[in-house]
């Protein structure tokens, strides 16, 4: 069944709800009805494209990875990041999510900022665009900031978070992403909004918890965030089967009498 923001709201101080990214068909299909919410994020240009960080996704690689996703996955909530640069002012925001919503079978879009972005989601929200606000760390930041740092560390931060999130309910957001956050000040946060607060990198006292596939079953890598629990080592036995294959094709014993026609 389905999977609707109605359902997911009747979740909150009731049952945690499960978020995963995903990129296409393929793996949508696994996670659906196994994860309540797939997030198409901008995350791929970093775990698939090769990128250093998110900046430079495009709102058309967005609305393909979507539609792959939408394809594959017929029950769970669909999330669509919205890239850098594609919502600098609220019409900008609006022209581009309503461009995803067109184009896509996406249930939500997901923006990053704080109170300075309410007047953009309420554009949105006002237009039958449901909104996912995202504070904390926000990816889309690190260049201008320096790197991937961690927020909530003192009672002026802890304060600007807790205000950025009211405003995002206020404007109308369907649900709140807050990432890399200390746990006592995503916990706060919780308990003071109305909406679901999905968690990443910001402990144990959120609505619910999202990690990126190829980080949590081990596909990607290079680094390891000290949020991420690594499920499965993906790479490894994808290599060794790799292996595996090619020394059959060279030993001749790939492919067998059963394999040919």
């Amino acid at each position: 069944m389905k999977v609707t923001i109605s359902k997911l709201h009747s979740y909150k101080n009731n049952k945690k709800i499960t978020m995963i990214t995903a990129y296409d068909a393929l793996f949508a299909k696994m996670f659906d009805e196994i994860a309540d919410t797939i997030l198409v994020g901008d995350s791929l240009n970093m775990s698939f494209f090769g990128e250093s960080d998110t900046l430079t996704a495009t709102i058309e690689q967005m609305i393909y990875h979507t539609k792959a996703v939408c394809n594959g996955a017929k029950n769970a909530y669909i999330i669509a990041d919205m890239p850098f640069g594609t919502y600098q002012t609220p019409l900008d925001a609006l022209k581009n999510a309503t461009k995803i919503f067109k184009e896509t079978k996406a249930d939500a879009v997901k923006l990053e900022g704080g109170s300075e972005k309410a007047e953009t989601i309420k554009l949105l929200s006002d237009n039958a665009i449901a909104v996912v606000g995202h504070i904390g760390l926000m990816p889309q930041f690190s260049r201008s900031e320096g790197g991937y740092k961690v927020k909530g560390k003192d009672e002026n931060s802890r304060q600007k978070l807790l205000n950025d999130a009211k405003a995002i309910e206020e404007a109308g957001a369907v649900m709140l992403v807050i990432e890399g956050v200390k746990e006592d000040v995503a916990r706060e946060i919780t308990e003071n909004i109305s909406i679901p607060v999905i968690g990443i990198g910001a402990g144990r006292y959120t609505d619910g918890q999202v990690l990126v596939w190829s980080d949590m079953l081990g596909f990607f890598d290079e680094f390891k965030p000290k949020f991420v629990r690594r499920y499965l080592n993906g790479a490894e036995i994808v290599r060794e089967a790799v292996q595996k294959y090619v020394d059959d094709v060279n030993s001749g014993e790939f492919p067998k009498e059963a394999e040919i026609y």
